[in-house]
């Protein structure tokens, strides 16, 4: 006969919950609602933007404010029935997908020399492109209005994305090399041997291998672009003027300021940037390392 499992006598039995693994769920539960209460209140004026989109001019003015309405597209119709609107809607996607796709491809090439060809004065270079990009817009807006000016370039699709890829390309430049540096070199060298050229190894061989840092120079620099306002508003005119200068320009109107049309261009304006932020986000992550967290392959 099989003698039954004795029972461990109470003092033997492990306690359920340990107060150990209690007080570190307890934790992690305040710090999951601390999150959600900070995301809480920085997405508010999003959610209200989001709201007045389909608010008419009186309910976006009352006061208390309401949360609870019937909803209307009458502001978003009206937008869309003004010619202009589809102008700014294509200037800003037109503007900022050329100047970022022409700004990663020549950032992506002298990243790939930065990294691949060690000459003296390489680190003083990337000091100084990371500097031109830290400069303050106040402080270089009038040499380049001038400059603009004297070249034609003013009012012109031309002369904003040239702005656009100048500025772009040093913060690219600094994502990539992070990348770059992370690849091996003998990645190259075993290439070469097997009779690839130069620009085929670096499209063929290395490009595939840091795609995600690509994806994250495209995201960081679409970002800069689809907001940028000041010289978007000095130099592009009338003809090339985006959604951000719409909104400032639309902002006053005979009949004082237009809640509604600027609610409704703000919803436009801020959909697409943050659904973009929402599927790449994890690019976004890796890429504000620059790459350095990868080791030699």
């Amino acid at each position: 006969m099989i003698p039954a499992t004795l029972d461990p006598s109470p003092a033997e039995k492990p306690p359920a919950n340990p107060p150990a693994v209690k007080g570190s769920r307890f934790k992690e539960r305040v710090k999951d609602l601390s999150v959600w209460v900070i995301a809480a209140v920085f997405f508010l004026p999003e959610l209200w933007i989001f709201l007045s989109a389909f608010k008419t001019p009186q309910q976006i003015l009352a006061v208390p404010p309401r949360w609870i309405f019937r909803p209307t597209l009458q502001g978003l119709t009206a937008m869309a029935h003004e010619g202009a609107f589809w102008t700014y809607v294509f200037n800003s996607f037109f503007i900022t997908f050329t100047a970022v796709f022409v700004a990663v491809g020549i950032s992506f090439l002298a990243a790939y020399g930065l990294s691949r060809y060690r000459f003296r004065g390489g680190d003083f270079l990337m000091f100084v492109l990371l500097s031109i990009r830290m400069v303050p817009g106040s402080a270089s807006v009038l040499p380049l209005f001038l400059m603009y000016t004297a070249l034609g370039w003013t009012n012109t699709y031309a002369g904003i994305i040239a702005f656009d890829v100048m500025f772009s390309i040093p913060f690219a430049i600094w994502i990539l090399k992070g990348y770059l540096d992370g690849v091996s070199p003998r990645f190259d060298e075993s290439a070469q041997v097997d009779g690839f050229s130069r620009w085929r190894t670096m499209f063929r061989i290395i490009l595939p291998q840091i795609l995600p840092g690509i994806v994250a120079a495209f995201i960081f620099n679409m970002i800069f672009v689809w907001n940028e306002s000041l010289f978007n508003a000095i130099l592009g005119g009338n003809t090339v003027q985006t959604i951000p200068v719409a909104l400032q320009s639309g902002l006053n109107t005979i009949n004082g300021i237009n809640w509604q049309y600027i609610a409704s261009l703000s919803f436009v304006y801020t959909v697409p940037l943050m659904a973009t932020i929402y599927f790449f986000q994890k690019y976004l992550l890796v890429g504000m390392t620059f790459g350095t967290v990868r080791g030699e392959i």
